[in-house]
């Protein structure tokens, strides 16, 4: 196929063939179609767009691109869950143990983070010893045996994606939506689960900042993993303020642990227990969101989770002690209080400005090279409409470089916004995206 021609096709309007989008994807994936003729097809694409069809074949060739993990020999319906990326969204290291203690095996490959604050890998990792790179035969050996196993993405999965988002990134051609999806499901449908529940962020804070492209980017990414055979919903989720109270790896990591042993935030936990309720559906293991939230609590309530949590840790070398001596996870030097000047309601928490600030404390990484400060974050005390007294500690600063620190520190204070009078708390949940239709919350 001759790529000025159909580089003109999408140039004109017209929707690419399936054989077209295979050849496209696999001759670039392979060198034969160079970086400026992508371009071109890319700009194309951002100026007529992509049919929902052509959206779906373009992911499943961009997974196809390297190899689709085998999961056929666990034993269960495996269920993944996918968030776009928030402040404080330590949602998978609480749900994944719920879920797998109520009998859904979870077999997940997760990334590293690039921005605010680490990936599920990156807090993984801020157990020491526990060990994120497993070969295959062991990653399901461990589902099989404990329910449970969390590693980082192999190379191999998905490599068109990862050489077309470097190519977008420097032509301006990321925020095209069927390509922001595609760009997410592509991942999703190597990583070879059953099913899947995606979590898309809403707000300040979220790569989608307002409702309308939020329910627009879900639809797309259901609709992709219903064309793909995966039974596949979208909760959107609110990320103005950040979900959690902790930002950053080892902070998220004592979170996590003190969600699963029910002293966690409300706002961290009933968003979980949203997400796994439908994983738990897709499953089978629940009929009803109502019996699936019974399973998941009595699976808090009794501390199987938790329990499940220790036992992948384990399996995968981590320093299962660490989950209870929180002194044993990265400590930074620096413990900086925030404390209210006077009597007032927290009326904003800036999630985008507060994750940027975490950043640059060394929590996140600005560039894929850059190394991560596991012990550095900010770890919240209230969150948007509870009542601080004059001197109460509102928020902690971890970090290891009072430079960074003080540099930071005006941006922290300026995030976090204060009022006399009492604020609506945000709505957490929005509405659930599936192959019905829409239903609001």
């Amino acid at each position: 196929m001759n790529m000025v021609d159909l580089i003109k096709k999408k140039r004109s309007g017209h929707e690419l063939a399936k054989a077209e989008i295979e050849c496209i994807i696999s001759g670039y994936t392979a060198g034969s179609i160079p970086d400026y003729q992508m371009a071109a097809l890319m700009m194309a694409v951002y100026f007529t767009g992509m049919s929902k069809r052509e959206t779906a074949d373009f992911t499943m060739a961009m997974a196809r691109s390297g190899k689709i993990a085998d999961l056929s020999a666990i034993n269960g319906v495996k269920v993944d869950k996918h968030s776009t990326g928030g402040v404080a969204d330590t949602t998978t290291l609480v749900l994944a143990p719920l879920v797998a203690a109520c009998g859904a095996p979870v077999a997940k490959m997760a990334g590293r983070g690039l921005g605010h604050t680490g990936g599920t890998i990156d807090k993984l990792e801020a157990i020491p010893g526990m060990r994120t790179s497993l070969s295959m035969d062991e990653f399901i050996r461990n589902v099989n045996s404990i329910g449970l196993a969390i590693i980082s993405q192999t190379d191999d999965l998905a490599p068109a994606d990862k050489k077309l988002y470097a190519l977008r990134d420097v032509t301006a051609t990321v925020d095209i939506m069927p390509l922001i999806a595609s760009s997410i499901m592509s991942k999703k449908l190597a990583a070879g689960a059953d099913a899947i529940v995606l979590d898309v962020k809403v707000g300040q804070g979220a790569f989608m900042k307002d409702y309308k492209s939020a329910l627009e980017l879900a639809d797309i990414m259901v609709n992709i993993g219903q064309s793909a055979g995966k039974k596949t919903v979208a909760a959107i989720t609110d990320m103005d303020q950040p979900l959690g109270l902790a930002i950053g790896n080892s902070l998220e990591v004592i979170e996590a642990c003190e969600t699963l042993k029910g002293r966690g935030h409300r706002d961290l936990l009933d968003v979980c227990m949203f997400l796994s309720s439908y994983m738990l559906m897709l499953a089978g293991i629940a009929s009803t969101r109502e019996e699936a939230v019974a399973e998941l609590e009595h699976a808090l309530e009794s501390g199987s989770g938790f329990a499940k949590l220790k036992q992948m840790v384990k399996a995968q070398g981590g320093n299962v002690d660490a989950l209870d001596d929180y002194s044993l996870l990265p400590q930074a030097e620096i413990q900086y209080e925030i404390k209210a000047e006077n009597n007032a309601y927290i009326s904003s928490l800036n999630a985008e400005n507060l994750g940027l600030c975490a950043m640059k404390l060394g929590a996140g990484r600005m560039t894929k090279d850059d190394s991560i400060d596991l012990s550095a974050g900010i770890m919240l005390n209230k969150k948007m409409g509870d009542f601080a007294r004059k001197g109460e500690t509102i928020a902690v600063v971890h970090a290891n470089d009072r430079q960074k620190l003080s540099q930071v520190l005006p941006d922290i204070l300026s995030s976090i916004q204060m009022a006399e009078k009492p604020v609506v708390r945000p709505k957490l949940i929005h509405a659930l995206v599936s192959k019905d239709g829409v239903e609001s919350f």
